[in-house]
């Protein structure tokens, strides 16, 4: 009899339950004008942005991946985030205030603040600020890669200073298909000196102009000083959702199962966020010629 290994049932219970939805719910299809088939049947997914990049990218579609460049040049918005944590019964919140900036040139600066509650107490982690930059328009350059690099003060009593250079890797796959990818390198400069190499993978379907389902996941190595080889090995799935209540406002669910003795339990994100907009965004639909 064949016998599914216990790390794997979580996530093939979690894909079992959640990708006949997505497929299931096939949405409109593809509006035509002029016997042209159009590159977005939804505004989530016409490529409205000042990049070309379409309205998913600019709307933080996944929790845990990244795609692309999100803020449009002077564009700002706010963001908040919270990742509960439960292992063994123990449960671990972080919150994270955000707020992001578009700049010229394909690039986006962000700054945010992060705390915990552990054991009733909350307490200061780190300030952090990003910078990523794409060297190209959405749809010039397969995959449509950028670069990412953020750096945390930490508090001294948590740890030493981070630093994590990411490739932001993404795709739409057409019929409302989203698709992210990014490879992570984390170092701790001081202290134990942790280090993280990690790979977060996600996939959603457009439902409708203010819905959004998919999948994600990611994989870790830790490992801290003098014990390089002997690290973690993290590996958490499930779905998630994106609801766009207002075309300035969208809010993301993830409810990750973890697969491996390292990994936690549970691992949970929410995040509220909420376009201030800018300089008047591209609207309308582009024919099928008009893509890559």
């Amino acid at each position: 009899m064949f016998c599914i290994p216990s790390f794997l049932r979580r996530p093939l219970v979690l894909a079992a339950v959640t990708l006949p939805a997505l497929i299931s719910v096939r949405g409109d299809e593809p509006p035509v004008v002029g016997g042209v088939e159009a590159v977005g049947y939804t505004s989530i997914d016409a490529p409205t942005g000042a990049y070309n990049q379409p309205g998913w990218v600019q709307r933080r579609p996944f929790s845990t991946t990244r795609v692309h460049i999100q803020r449009n040049p002077g564009e700002v918005s706010i963001e908040q985030w919270v990742r509960a944590r439960e292992d063994d019964g123990e449960w671990k919140f972080r919150f994270q205030e955000e707020i992001e900036f578009g700049l010229p040139g394909r690039i986006q600066l962000d700054f945010y603040y992060d705390w915990t509650v552990e054991d009733s107490k909350a307490e200061h982690l780190d300030f952090a600020g990003e910078i990523r930059w794409a060297p190209a328009d959405w749809g010039v350059i397969p995959l449509n890669p950028a670069f990412y690099l953020e750096y945390k003060v930490t508090d001294p009593s948590r740890g030493g200073d981070v630093i994590e250079p990411k490739l932001l890797l993404g795709e739409d796959f057409g019929n409302g298909w989203h698709w992210g990818l990014n490879g992570v390198y984390e170092r701790e400069l001081q202290g134990e000196k942790a280090e993280e190499i990690a790979i977060t993978q996600a996939i959603s379907k457009t439902i409708s102009e203010s819905l959004s389902l998919g999948i994600e996941m990611a994989w870790k190595r830790e490992t801290v000083d003098g014990a390089r080889n002997d690290p973690e090995h993290k590996f958490i799935i499930g779905p998630q959702l994106q609801w766009r209540p207002t075309k300035n406002m969208h809010i993301d669910l993830a409810a990750l199962a973890g697969c491996t003795t390292d990994s936690p339990d549970f691992e949970g994100w929410l995040i509220v966020g909420y376009d201030f907009g800018g300089p008047e965004k591209k609207t309308g639909n582009m024919p099928v010629s008009g893509r890559r």
